[in-house]
């Protein structure tokens, strides 16, 4: 409800079983009956079941696919709009365009959001990726960038890639916690951006 009242435009909820912001499911019903009407919510996986694609389906969250699921997987659990996480490293370069064009000829339904692995930790490792990797990819489709954003460096972000949206995690928190100053602080740099872009 606090992502709401700063203007979030979507919530994410992880169900990952790693994760130590791992929900269950019984919050995830709580938490899809709790927020008001149009505000999207996104179940964030780890190569998941089938079984649990359509628990999180029927209550009304958007997959996020954020392991090493092919794509006939993905399309085959999901008949409509999903997100696919891509991967990068730190390091500059790391992507080519062959790299996305291989990616992209399967996972029809998705929408690309690329975040930093680090050690191979998928994600929450606060560190960004060479946002040039995913600028050329944003003039051809959807894309939403993830990693290592903050209230500090999203704005350079938005203006730089034009993504269709940004992701954050560990970015608006404090001791692990979400920090209600650093979650109005970074929606109001994506929106000061956006406005400038």
């Amino acid at each position: 409800m606090l992502a709401v009242s700063c203007g979030a435009d979507a919530i994410g909820v992880i169900f990952a079983e790693a994760s130590p912001r791992r929900v269950s499911m019984e919050v995830a019903h709580d938490i899809a009956q709790a927020l008001p009407a149009f505000v999207p919510l996104v179940s964030v996986f780890v190569e998941p079941t089938s079984s649990q694609i359509d628990e999180a389906l029927k209550a009304g969250y958007t997959p996020q696919f954020s392991g090493n699921e092919l794509w006939q997987t993905c399309e085959s659990f999901v008949a409509g709009p999903y997100l696919k996480v891509y991967h990068l490293p730190p390091e500059s370069g790391a992507a080519t365009s062959a790299a996305f064009e291989a990616w992209a000829r399967g996972y029809a339904h998705a929408t690309w959001m690329f975040d930093t692995t680090v050690d191979g930790l998928r994600g929450g490792t606060g560190r960004t990726f060479n946002w040039d990797d995913a600028r050329r990819i944003a003039g051809q489709r959807r894309i939403v960038i993830s990693g290592g954003l903050t209230p500090d460096n999203v704005g350079e972000c938005v203006r730089r890639v034009r993504p269709f949206a940004v992701d954050v995690r560990s970015g608006i928190e404090s001791d692990g916690v979400k920090d209600e100053a650093k979650m109005r602080a970074f929606v109001r740099a994506v929106k000061e951006a956006d406005a400038e872009a």
